[in-house]
């Protein structure tokens, strides 16, 4: 599921109107390493995102329990796939009013319909929630859209531009993408897709139905809509903080009777101190890497070119870069080379 291509622009850019440049938003990579940082950016906490690579049900299973997915797709103006509800102001839902804040709206959306107890949202969303209670849907697109702490968390992932190039091309050749969330509210699938006027009743969820075996075949059609080959879709699941459930369980085991033997007991303590470990190994490396997202290497880069320019060794690495890129050339030189 390949996603990082900052070339290419998300379904708002090219469809929303009016966006000034207060409002401006930056591209935010498919990746669950910059989710979950923007998740606590935004003040939340017990709540963390993690990549889904299979729709194979043994995938969801192990991040249970999953409260929300976001879905990245290339987009087609295509009607949507169950009832807009218009009528449930229960649901927060905003409209999307500036381009290229889907990842953050889709996020927004799945976090401010969240009622678990593992999941605290903190200062910043449970006052956008609050005041945004009594809005309609586009109201309260312009209300997260003005709402400058979380704007300069979803920015503090823009990419360094060494250039800015005015984009000419047509936009009906651009390829699109665009994020939405996917969540169980009060017995019912919903789609939370800020392009459209409201949520997207999907279908009922049985009393004893894992809400994961409704969404999965749905999502593996949107797919299907695609011609073979297609591979630009990325999904990525909403969950609680996976060091924090895992030390929980460790207290459990410590301070509470269990049916285990001893020797069990002891063996799965050791097993949830090892997964304890994995997941602040993934915390650190997800740190590592969005500092390096935000490092500006381009004067790096630029400095470097210049040298090896000036040194003369610049020349024969593009020659040697051509040769690598063209082999079929290069071996057709070889053999015309060779005697008669």
């Amino acid at each position: 599921m390949d996603t990082d291509n900052p070339g290419q622009a998300t379904v708002e850019a090219v469809t929303a109107k009016g966006a000034t440049a207060v409002n401006n938003w930056c591209l935010i990579e498919s990746d669950p390493g910059v989710f979950t940082e923007m998740i606590s950016g935004f003040g939340c906490t017990g709540a963390q995102v993690e990549e889904i690579w299979s729709m194979n049900a043994d995938a969801f299973r192990h991040l249970e329990p999953i409260h929300g997915l976001i879905f990245l797709f290339k987009w087609m103006d295509n009607k949507p796939a169950g009832r807009v509800v218009t009528d449930r102001s229960d649901i927060f839902f905003a409209r999307q009013v500036v381009t290229n804040a889907c990842a953050t709206q889709a996020l927004i959306c799945l976090l401010l319909n969240l009622q678990h107890e593992d999941i605290e949202l903190g200062p910043i969303l449970s006052e956008l929630k609050i005041f945004c209670q009594d809005l309609c849907p586009d109201c309260r697109g312009q209300c997260l859209a003005k709402e400058e702490r979380i704007r300069k968390v979803h920015n503090s992932f823009a990419r360094p531009e060494l250039f800015v190039v005015e984009d000419s091309a047509d936009s009906e050749d651009v390829d699109c993408y665009h994020f939405v969330g996917f969540m169980p509210i009060k017995g019912k699938l919903y789609e939370l897709d800020g392009m459209k006027e409201g949520p997207i009743e999907l279908g009922e969820i049985g009393q004893h139905q894992n809400w994961l075996d409704v969404v999965r075949p749905i999502i593996e059609g949107r797919m299907k809509r695609y011609s073979v080959g297609e591979i630009h879709f990325n999904l990525m699941a909403l969950v609680s903080d996976r060091q924090r459930c895992y030390e929980r369980q460790i207290q459990m085991l410590v301070e509470l009777p269990s049916p285990l033997s001893y020797a069990d007991c002891q063996a799965e303590i050791a097993t949830l101190i090892s997964f304890v470990k994995l997941e602040k190994e993934k915390k650190r490396r997800y740190r590592k890497e969005n500092i390096r997202r935000r490092h500006n290497y381009l004067p790096f880069i630029v400095e470097l070119l210049k040298q090896l320019g000036e040194t003369g060794q610049l020349l024969a690495i593009c020659d040697k870069a051509k040769d690598r890129s063209c082999p079929s050339k290069s071996n057709k030189d070889a053999m015309d080379q060779q005697p008669q």
